[in-house]
């Protein structure tokens, strides 16, 4: 091979790296998931990802729960981090010990009433870290307690109460002895108060522009 056939070579080379390089780095941000910066604002949290909100107005209209409920409980839980985990304790600061409890998601569902989700919903591919799956799960909880134990579904103190000590735990009172878990349920409370107001201002545009592409 000739110097020019050799040079002509490596430029083709040093070009195809760059391609793939390139192709790479779209296809892995086009996989990156979405995570809202502004938490405490529903209207940003929702026209950054409008996905989002359509499938949390569906999740409405499915269970009856406002969305500023089931939205306000999953702030609590996860700050709509998608693979959030309860911390891992360490031994001695050096050996990963397994974690307290198999919470997971966005919802923070732990594995047996996610596999009584997927079960009673006939949704056996439903993912913790799927947004649309975990805030059809919130909403499925919520109808759960509202008929079991008469909570209303706008009622977000009670029903994260619910949520957090299991239906169970709450009907034997067990946060009664948890005043840091009321302290919690009162800013869920606070929080879906907010996220109503906000919604107010902008769910007739999110309707629009997710409306429009039907």
């Amino acid at each position: 091979m000739s110097c020019e056939e050799t040079r002509s070579f490596l430029i083709l080379s040093m070009n195809v790296i760059r391609i793939t390089a390139i192709s790479l780095f779209l296809v892995l941000s086009g996989c990156s998931t979405y995570q809202p910066r502004k938490v405490d604002n529903i209207c940003d949290i929702f026209w950054g990802e409008t996905d989002w909100y359509e499938a949390a107005r569906e999740a409405q209209r499915k269970w009856g729960t406002p969305m500023h409920v089931t939205m306000a409980i999953m702030r609590q839980e996860s700050r709509f981090v998608d693979d959030a985990q309860p911390a891992r304790p360490w031994f001695l600061g050096l050996i990963p010990l397994p974690r307290d409890s198999s919470a997971y998601g966005y919802a923070q569902a732990q594995d047996p009433v996610w596999e009584e989700y997927q079960s009673q919903t006939n949704n056996s591919g439903a993912d913790r870290d799927n947004f649309e799956d975990a805030i059809d799960f919130i909403g499925w909880y919520t109808h759960g307690t509202q008929k079991r134990l008469k909570l209303s579904k706008w009622d977000a103190y009670g029903q994260y109460l619910a949520y957090h000590e299991g239906r169970g735990g709450y009907a034997r009172k067990t946060y009664q002895e948890k005043p840091w878990l009321k302290n919690v349920a009162k800013k869920v409370k606070m929080r879906a108060m907010w996220y109503n107001q906000q919604l107010k201002t902008c769910r007739a545009e999110l309707d629009d522009e997710v409306d429009s592409w039907f």
